[in-house]
């Protein structure tokens, strides 16, 4: 039998070999060797059946999961398992040949040479364990190959029992009839455990020295060498092993430097960083356990693009308390989700925060879906005057007085120049006519889900955006906008299923779309210059929340719609950001990218009509413009002015006005406000008369203020108090 032949030759070598111990003890000691090797290998069990190579490379599962871009482009690399750490399996023309010719040095010096056992190594061993104090293994890199496949040969309690030992030089044995030398060398590498859980040569070349295994030098192939014998050793104890090692190279490497390079690599806990990490919110959302590899509809050039021009923009606005971004930009088309930016990553305030699908308050974005309501309503047109003057609203909560972006009213505008200039008291008085309960009824068939309470809750507000959006509902909104009034889900992977469902007429949505691109009518507030500019046709709206902690601009062109919210994750207001200063810039610079050659306007739907229009007064030069059909008009005339009761219109009655501690007290002022009087009305308060005129600093307790003609006859008085700063003036 072969296995007696083997035995019989070890026996030899074993009796030939000179020992440090007298002769008598040596030759007794190379008997029992050979007896026990003998023995054993002729009474070793059957083994179970091995598996292929094949079987095991297939079975070979990485714990990172990866998305991968429209293009089948890695986007994210993402861990899905916590039991080990391992990447894709590699291949040995994918190793560097240094570090293949180190570790057959270091683990099996004769692997080329053996069938699977070395007896040489194997009868030396024998000899150390049964009478050394520190007895040594002698393991080919065979035998280690089939401890990791079969679980009934791996050592137990740190160790393998006499039986298990021959059952797998037996198994050893067998795998060298049925794999290539190759294929066993390149298990081992990829099933081998390195340092701590880090599994496999990819995974230990790119943890410790940041490179793939063909990128090995001869130093970092040294260390992770020996690492295979002593994963987990000190540094110190690594680098002298690697120092041995190379002095038995030829040629011998100098020890230079392996001390340095293994404190580098080996101090800290591995760190295996991600390949790709574009998209950390969508790996999340899809990727996992039971979906390892997914393909997304995200474009991985785009996200790069989209990323990179966040951190310039928050840079820039550094200095003006502004920390963090998200982005969305989809396809009107299809809905795919081309860029999904939830921050600016390693930049961003709160990396794990996703701010495309965080709720904030909208600001001026919800307007243009207000305005589309009441053009499809019938109740206004785009030539429509409406007033941009000053107006109290008693409402449940207290009196609500609108205020307009740049703090100046602008009288009779149009509803084109009030939506493109984003005019606030315009908008609210649109909300008046369509109704806050209809708009809120809107805003959810749109799909905006965070806009959970009635109408009444809301109040007027409503129109400028107190209710709180997700930038990924605003997107997909102004995208239905930019598709006639078709609703459909956005889409984050190649096949998903949706419906699109018409939730807006379609001529009235194209007006509005067109407002939107209109920069005459935005010069306005904005001027001609400004970043909703672009080189070609798109439509756009910004929008700033209460107190400056949200800034927004969404717009589309013919193909696509892009979202950009800008702020601070923490809720912490900007320092004078509006969304041109903020939001814009952003967003222009991300359709420009995806427009390199420009693009051209949509073409107008049935239903629609042009006409010159003029108006009385001539508030704006004549234009054309665009009705729906059945609703234009050439002249458009502003009712006359009523006669108004003189009265006083701020504070309202009851009022409630705080003194700001943070203001000194002599800069504080407060403007009385009334209707319908002429220049020489006078106002008195608690009956003295007003020494600035219409000018007060506010002191605390409760007033009478009442305003009077030029004769000292009373017009209007309201009761009003105010809170805060000194102790209260008593009446």
């Amino acid at each position: 039998m072969n296995e007696v032949k083997e035995a019989k030759e070890v026996n030899e070598v074993i009796r030939r070999r000179r020992f440090s111990r007298p002769a008598a003890h040596s030759s007794h000691l190379s008997r029992c060797a050979a007896t026990g090797i003998l023995s054993l290998a002729l009474i070793a069990p059957a083994t179970a059946a091995l598996p292929t190579y094949d079987k095991v490379r297939d079975g070979y599962v990485s714990t990172e999961g990866v998305l991968l871009d429209r293009n089948g482009e890695p986007i994210h690399e993402l861990r899905v398992d916590q039991h080990g750490r391992r990447l894709a399996w590699v291949q040995l023309s994918q190793i560097s040949p240094a570090f293949l010719a180190a570790v057959v040095r270091a683990e099996d010096k004769r692997f080329y040479k053996h069938g699977g056992v070395d007896w040489l190594a194997l009868g030396d061993a024998t000899i150390d364990t049964l009478f050394s104090s520190k007895p040594r293994g002698a393991s080919t890199l065979s035998m280690q190959v089939v401890g990791m496949l079969d679980e009934h040969l791996k050592p137990r309690k740190d160790h393998r029992s006499i039986g298990q030992k021959w059952e797998q030089i037996n198994a050893a044995r067998k795998l060298e009839h049925s794999w290539t030398k190759g294929q066993i060398l390149e298990a081992y590498l990829n099933l081998s455990t390195f340092r701590g859980e880090l599994q496999g040569v990819r995974a230990a070349a790119r943890a410790l020295f940041g490179k793939q295994p063909s990128g090995l030098n001869q130093q970092e192939a040294l260390l992770l060498a020996v690492l295979l014998r002593g994963p987990n050793a000190a540094p110190t104890a690594v680098a002298k092993r690697a120092c041995t090692l190379a002095k038995s190279l030829e040629p011998p490497v100098s020890c230079a430097g392996l001390e340095t390079l293994a404190q580098e690599a080996l101090s800290g806990a591995p760190n295996l960083k991600p390949a790709v990490a574009l998209a950390p919110h969508v790996a999340h959302g899809l990727v996992g356990p039971q979906a390892r590899r997914v393909q997304s509809t995200l474009d991985a050039s785009l996200q790069a693009f989209v990323l990179e021009a966040m951190t310039r923009q928050l840079a820039g606005l550094n200095a003006q308390h502004v920390s963090d971004a998200a982005v969305l930009v989809v396809d009107n088309s299809s809905g795919e989700v081309l860029a999904y930016a939830g921050n600016a990553g390693e930049s961003s305030s709160a990396r794990y925060v996703d701010g495309v699908k965080a709720a904030r308050q909208a600001g001026s974005t919800l307007k243009p879906f207000l305005y589309e309501l009441a053009l499809e309503q019938h109740l206004l047109t785009a030539a429509s005057l409406v007033e941009d003057s000053p107006v109290n609203l008693v409402t449940p909560s207290g009196l609500y007085v609108p205020q307009d972006y740049d703090r100046d009213f602008k009288g009779l505008v149009s509803l084109r120049t009030a939506l493109s200039g984003s005019l606030n008291v315009p908008a609210v008085r649109t909300l008046m006519l369509v109704g806050p309960d209809s708009f809120v009824e809107r805003l959810r068939a749109l799909g905006f889900d965070h806009v959970t309470h009635d109408g009444d809750y809301y109040g007027y507000s409503l129109a400028l955006g107190s209710a709180e959006v997700s930038l990924w509902e605003l997107t997909n909104a102004h995208r239905a906008l930019a598709n006639g009034g078709v609703v459909s889900p956005l889409k984050l992977t190649p096949g998903e299923r949706g419906g699109g469902r018409r939730v807006m007429d379609r001529a009235a949505s194209f007006i509005v779309e067109d407002i939107l691109a209109d920069r005459a009518a935005r010069s306005i507030t904005f001027g001609l210059d400004n970043p909703l500019a672009s080189r070609f046709w798109a439509a756009a709206k910004t929008g700033t929340s209460k107190d400056m902690r949200d800034n927004w601009c969404v717009g589309s062109s013919v193909r696509y719609t892009v979202g950009v919210w800008v702020g601070n994750f923490d809720g912490s207001p900007m320092w004078d950001v509006s969304g041109v200063t903020g939001a814009a810039p952003l967003w222009l610079e991300i359709m420009n990218s995806l427009h390199p050659s420009g693009g051209g306007a949509p073409a107008a739907p049935p239903g629609i009509d042009s006409l010159q229009v003029s108006f009385d007064p001539p508030v704006e030069a004549p234009r054309e413009e665009l009705f729906l059909t059945g609703t234009a008009v050439d002249h458009v005339e502003a009712k006359p002015a009523q006669a108004t009761h003189p009265s006083i219109v701020y504070p309202g009655p009851g009022e409630i006005i705080a003194v700001d501690p943070d203001i000194p007290g002599d800069r504080q002022r407060v403007r009385f406000e009334a209707t319908g009087v002429g220049p020489d009305a006078q106002w008195r308060l608690n009956g003295e008369p007003l020494q600035e005129g219409s000018f007060w600093r506010p002191q605390p307790g409760k007033w009478l203020l009442t305003l009077h003609d030029a004769g000292g006859h009373q017009l209007d008085a309201v009761r009003f108090e105010v809170r805060g700063g000194a102790e209260p003036v008593t009446q």
